[in-house]
This record gives structure tokens, sequence and C-alpha cells, in this order.
């Protein structure tokens, strides 16, 4: 950034009354954050990833004519690097970076695609190409069809992994020509709802959040072989849930000792120890989030950041480094507000 401090950028529903794209500064040494300025203009920027050199942001347009726009960094803010770019799929949920490509994981459509990243970090004028997915699952609102919820590369840069609500299963992918290739799927309990994959960064183990049911589940990665194998399903809550639970986030800490999900509906963190190397989890505490329907969860410098959907609000906590369990430490409005980045 122009002077060196840390940002956060937050993405919201502007169909849902959200302002586009929040930029906010980091307070230095903490972990505060205070509101520098807004991107107008850009429909439902509900999921954002940030270049390794931090000077282009990406955001999906999460609406049906799908789209991917890359922006330029500025000091206090960002600005479009160029028009958006058609995913050629509905309702694009997540998106990320892997291998000099925008990968967009395609809720409506079921697909994942690939958008060519230029040298410059702006994106070529239209995508290289789509995966789609196949498949359903038992229920019977949720999995008529398939439902990428989220792509992302895997820790070794080899291989890309798309996780599917719709299918209750997880493809992992590679990347040819601007071309994917599904390598290998893994089946996953019916019923389900695999929303979100976070990997341990010890590259040997992840951990994969149910939408459908409040648990959690323990996978081996293999990455020599791109192959990812369920272990263990635990809860995420300590009980059976009072009403409706939907998990949506999950985040393990930097030095690999905790794992955080949040749970809208029961509006709560849950804090799991790790143990045996990233094999095992113990869930040990579960605090609010601080607002109401927790879209996403982030760990950035030794907090959490929570996008409250509902309350609209990002709240953060400071984490106990000793226990992992987080403290509720400030909060700001954006209104529908979906997730954090921070660089």
């Amino acid at each position: 950034m122009a002077d060196g401090g840390r940002r956060a950028f937050i993405g919201s529903f502007t169909a849902a009354g959200g302002p586009g794209i929040v930029t906010a500064a980091v307070a230095p040494g903490g972990g505060a954050l205070t509101v520098l300025s807004t991107v107008h203009g850009l429909p439902d920027p509900s999921w954002l990833a940030l270049s390794a050199d931090r000077r282009t942001l990406y955001a999906v347009s999460e609406t049906a004519d799908g789209a991917v726009t890359a922006l330029r960094v500025t000091g206090n803010g960002a600005e479009p690097a160029g028009p958006p770019v058609a995913v050629r799929a509905s309702g694009p949920t997540h998106l990320s970076l892997f291998a000099g490509h925008v990968l967009t994981a395609n809720y409506g459509s079921g697909s994942v695609t690939a958008v060519p990243v230029r040298a410059d970090g702006g994106l070529a004028r239209s995508a290289s190409g789509v995966l789609r997915h196949s498949g359903s699952g038992p229920h019977p609102r949720r999995q008529q069809g398939p439902h990428a919820h989220q792509v992302q590369p895997d820790p070794s840069g080899r291989w890309a992994v798309s996780v599917d609500l719709g299918t209750d299963s997880v493809r992992v992918c590679t990347l040819a020509d601007g071309v994917l290739s599904v390598h290998r799927e893994t089946a996953l309990r019916p019923g389900s709802g695999p929303r979100h994959l976070a990997f341990h960064p010890g590259g040997s183990h992840a951990y994969l959040l149910n939408e459908l049911s409040p648990t959690l589940v323990v996978c081996h990665w293999d990455a020599a072989g791109g192959a990812l194998r369920p272990l263990a399903e635990v809860p995420v809550l300590p009980g059976a849930p009072a009403g409706d639970a939907y998990p949506s986030g999950v985040a393990v800490s930097p030095d690999g000792r905790f794992v955080w999900t949040a749970t809208r509906g029961e509006d709560v963190l849950s804090v799991f120890a790790v143990e045996g190397e990233g094999r095992g989890l113990t869930l040990v505490a579960t605090v609010s989030c601080g607002g109401h329907w927790p879209r996403a969860i982030t760990e950035s410098g030794g907090f959490l950041y929570v996008a409250n959907e509902r309350s609209g609000d990002v709240t953060w906590f400071a984490v106990d480094p000793d226990t992992g369990v987080p403290r509720r430490a400030g909060s700001i409005p954006v209104p529908a507000a979906s997730c954090v980045v921070t660089g």
C-alpha cells in the first residue's frame, strides 16, 4: 500500500443494500478497522481475492450473469482496472488465483470458470474455459443439481480444489492451456452439503465445512497424488442446534494450532484445538459472532474478522494465543457484508 499500512477489503451484497467494496485501514500493531473509501458500481461483489503483491484486487459479481473484475489497489482504496469479464455462468460465490488465472466457483450454474490474468494483473477479455460439474444430492431443495461453492489452490500450488454443495463432493482439478480438467473426485456423506475447505499449514490435512449439516470433516491431503481422503466428521456445535444452523466459513491459524468456524442461525464462532499434526480436532469453545448471520471468517495478524451479513457489520476479535478463543474487540457498520480479505 502507498503508506506501507495494512488494508482490509470488504465485499457486500448491493442488491441487499450493501455499499459495494469497502476499503478499511488496519490499525498498526492491532486489528481495529477504519473505513477509508468505497467502490460503487459493481453489482454484488460478494467475494474478493488479493494478488500476492497486493497491487490487484479481484471481485466476483454474484449475479445471474456472473462476472469477475480486477481493481488496482491505491493507497486508500481500489479502482477498476478494466471492464467486468463474464464468467459464462450464474451466481459466482468465490474466486481465487491459480496458475496465472482467476478461478471462480459458480454456485448457480454448478461450474468453475478460468479467466487468464495479464502480466500487469488485469484480466483477459474473456474466460478461457468453464468446467461444468454434474450430479445431485438427497436434499430436496438445495441439491437438485451441482452448486460449486468454493475453488482454491492446494498448498503445493499443483492442484485446484473445487467444493460442490449440490453433489456432496470435492473435485481436484488441473489447469492446462486455460482449461480445467477433473483429476479426481472425492465423495462425501450424502446430504452433508460441503461449502468451504481450508488447508492446515503442514500441507497434509484439510478441514471441510458442511453447510447442510453443522459438521466439519477432517481430511488427509496427498499433494503428490492430488487425493483428498475424509478421516472423521465432527460437530461444530456443542449440542443440537436450537433452530436453523448453517455453517459458513472456516479458518486455520498460521501456526496450525487452531481451527475456527462460523455458523449462521446460531450466530457463533467455534474454536477447535488441533492435534496430531492436523489429523485431530477438539471443540473447546463457542462464542458469539458479534452480530447476525456470519457469512465469512478471516484470520489475519492474530485477529479474526467476521462479515455479519444480516446485522450489517464487520466485527473483529483478538485471539488468545494460548487457547485460540476469540474476544470481541470492535466493529464497523457494513450493510450486507459478505467477506473480508486483508493485505
